[in-house]
């Protein structure tokens, strides 16, 4: 589970907005805040001074004959992250916080936002605002209803609304002589003016085929065929969220900070190819890889990026019926096309195509899980020995398990900003620390970490918690709690076609058992290369039902406000399951490799299934790999007689008595903090003790 704006996975704004509570803020110079009551008010030096830009945004606002304008906090696409030209709300408000909407009127201006960011937004804000520590459109809307007289009217800019979005200002605005209005030309943009960071203008490349599921011919192909089988015969899909796009293409770029994506959109007619993007930025070979000097049904025609919704709005004057994901389209591009000719559904085919992983993509996405775990392990051993030092920080952490991935083969970076948090602060629920706010890291304190990376094969994200130290007894119970969670659900066996929401409380029960509880969501879908938050796969109610060849992250955790947070977090591939009888089940096969922390481990919780996993729950065969790893490395010796070379003596911090545990994942460890080598990890095929 990994920070910020969740656009990729929409349901996580709800999620962190409502489930989390209210916690208390980092202990890191936290209430150095504004006081606005006194006279002059306090302004700590975080404070950004917006006095002039507000004048000038109000300038802007008078032209347009507005009472209000309404600054969300996303951009044309609802990208999980933003990139620096789209901060308009940070800009304008100087709150950075990833979530988060500000409106302005004639005399006010204020900024929603949820309990994560409250105590950021009071360091940051000036007086010029208000802070409501509320979210959605309802709050907003009642609020704006008491600011702006009848007959005032209610700027947006229609490609930063989603569809719902627009409808619920729209629906809640009715009746009350209140007019919401769309303006193409974004306001904030024309005060932001020269100082506005550039549209990235990077290449976009073609990913090799030997990191592709299929090409994208084949892709192509296959939309078009959902296009004739669908029963409102859609002339043309139209694909507004970037993923697609990069999908559809095998086409990546670096325009969103974490996500290998680049500016675009996709018409596809039972004809022809339309993408829109900047042309320059296409080489020479990348050109003719898209077949672009023709016009036939398999060219690619490349049409300027700004130009998209003028030759839809053209596109859907003739005879034809566009389809649209809803999830994913802005209102700015939904307002041209006449309604009797949209063919609507949640999500895109495209959407749905990707969400199941071809077997080549499978393959692609484990072998990046290997490399992760080498990285991820080497950090874990390289903390054991230095943090009694008192050396390590969590921000230097960060930095270093980033480092240990960049050396990974098709490393492409992190997929997420890493989430490296002790004691109290990993009761936050999506605390990040910086260069100058930070805690050390210490024995005597629980530490978690949720990070993950971006690999030309596959993205990954694992999170694990330890402790150097003793832990009470109370944070052992809870983390084994949590472990029991994970293994409940992992080794699950269901009805295929079964949603995720119907099963997710087996990660759940142990705790329940207890009368603990986690207030995120349990997983969430991941890509190859893509979004490490994929929609539309995960354990939510209005997730897709679970399929074979999907990837889902199985992440249960528990907070103890104020003292210290658990969560542990795997990737598992949905397969089928063999049971005593003939049927269409399913189950999951966990892909991580990384281990657990013994030292956290209460054995006396585990039930004998615990202790001797099925076969569905061993770690997958990594010898189909190891052809992606290094050359050095084709060379595996066999495992030792009886165990894995992985398995630490029992007194250890990392090794567990092998006539305790049995279970694999709670018997992974390693013993030393150099580079671990591909066959050590090879090993763990054996790793189930006792054997």
């Amino acid at each position: 589970m990994a920070r910020a704006h969740w656009g990729c996975c929409p349901w996580l704004v709800l999620l962190c907005a409502c489930a989390w509570g209210h916690p208390k803020p980092v202990d890191l110079g936290g209430q150095d805040v504004r006081n606005c009551s006194t006279n002059p008010p306090y302004l700590p030096v975080t404070v950004v001074n917006t006095t002039m830009s507000l004048t000038a945004l109000r300038q802007q606002m008078q032209t347009q004959n507005l009472s209000a304008y309404i600054i969300p906090d996303t951009d044309a696409h609802m990208n999980e992250y933003i990139g620096q030209h789209d901060e308009r709300r940070a800009w304008i408000t100087g709150f950075t916080g990833s979530a988060g909407t500000a409106v302005v009127t004639m005399k006010k201006a204020a900024v929603w936002t949820d309990s994560r960011y409250w105590t950021q937004a009071e360091r940051q804000m000036d007086c010029n605002w208000e802070l409501h520590k509320e979210v959605g459109t309802t709050p907003i809307v009642t609020w704006l209803l008491t600011e702006i007289p009848a007959g005032g009217r209610v700027g947006f800019d229609p490609f930063l609304l989603s569809i719902d979005t627009w409808e619920s200002y729209d629906l809640a605005l009715q009746g009350s002589n209140r007019q919401l209005v769309s303006i193409t030309t974004n306001l904030v943009d024309l005060v932001w003016g020269s100082e506005r960071p550039p549209v990235p203008n990077q290449p976009i490349y073609a990913l090799q085929e030997a990191f592709t599921g299929s090409t994208w011919q084949e892709k192509v192909s296959g939309v078009r065929s959902q296009m004739q089988k669908h029963q409102k015969a859609p002339t043309a899909v139209l694909l507004s969220a970037l993923e697609e796009t990069a999908w559809l293409f095998n086409l990546r770029a670096s325009d969103i900070p974490y996500n290998p994506f680049f500016y675009s959109y996709t018409l596809l007619t039972d004809s022809s190819i339309r993408l829109f993007a900047n042309k320059s930025r296409f080489s020479s070979e990348t050109l003719s890889y898209l077949n672009s000097s023709c016009t036939g049904p398999m060219c690619v025609q490349i049409e300027d990026y700004s130009q998209v919704r003028d030759s839809i709005q053209a596109y859907a004057l003739g005879d034809v019926r566009i389809w649209i994901g809803t999830s994913y389209t802005m209102y700015g591009i939904y307002e041209v096309i006449p309604k009797e000719k949209l063919v609507t559904d949640t999500y895109s085919p495209v959407m749905m195509t990707k969400a199941v992983k071809n077997s080549k993509e499978q393959t692609l996405l484990k072998a990046s899980h290997v490399r992760d775990a080498v990285a991820v392990i080497r950090y874990l051993v390289w903390l054991e020995k230095n943090v009694p030092k008192g050396t390590v920080d969590e921000f230097s952490g960060a930095e270093l398990v980033d480092k240990f991935r960049g050396e990974e083969q098709f490393s492409s970076g992190p997929s997420f900003e890493t989430i490296s948090a002790s004691g109290l602060n990993a009761a936050l629920a999506h605390y990040s620390p910086t260069k100058e706010l930070n805690r050390k890291l210490s024995s005597d304190e629980m530490y978690l970490l949720d990070s993950g990376g971006q690999y030309w094969d596959g993205t990954t994200d694992i999170t694990r918690t330890v402790h150097w130290g003793t832990p009470s007894a109370f944070q052992k119970e809870a983390y084994t709690r949590v472990l029991i969670g994970n293994i409940d659900l992992s080794r699950l066996i269901f009805p295929a076609a079964t949603s995720g929401r119907m099963v997710e409380a087996f990660a759940r029960r142990a705790l329940w058992d207890a009368g603990l509880n986690y207030g995120h969501g349990t997983g969430h879908g991941i890509g190859n290369f893509l979004c490490v938050h994929e929609w539309p796969v995960g354990f939510q109610s209005n997730n897709i039902a679970m399929a074979k060849g999907m990837f889902t992250s199985i992440e249960p955790g528990y907070y103890k406000d104020g003292e210290f947070g658990i969560r542990l977090e795997d990737v598992a591939l949905v397969v089928e399951a063999k049971t005593k009888y003939p049927g269409s089940y399913l189950t999951f096969e966990v892909v991580s490799f990384v281990p657990y922390d013994r030292n956290l481990i209460d054995v006396s919780l585990l039930s004998p299934e615990h202790v001797s996993a099925p076969q569905h729950c061993l770690l997958p065969d990594p010898g189909p790999f190891l052809p992606l790893l290094p050359a050095t490395t084709s060379s595996v010796p066999a495992p030792p007689p009886g165990g894995s070379a992985l398995v630490a003596p029992a007194d250890t911090h990392w090794g567990i008595p092998p006539q305790l545990i049995r279970d694999p994942r709670a018997s992974r460890t390693f013993q030393s903090d150099q580079p671990a080598q591909p066959q050590v990890v090879n090993n763990w095929r054996n790793l189930r003790l006792g054997l």
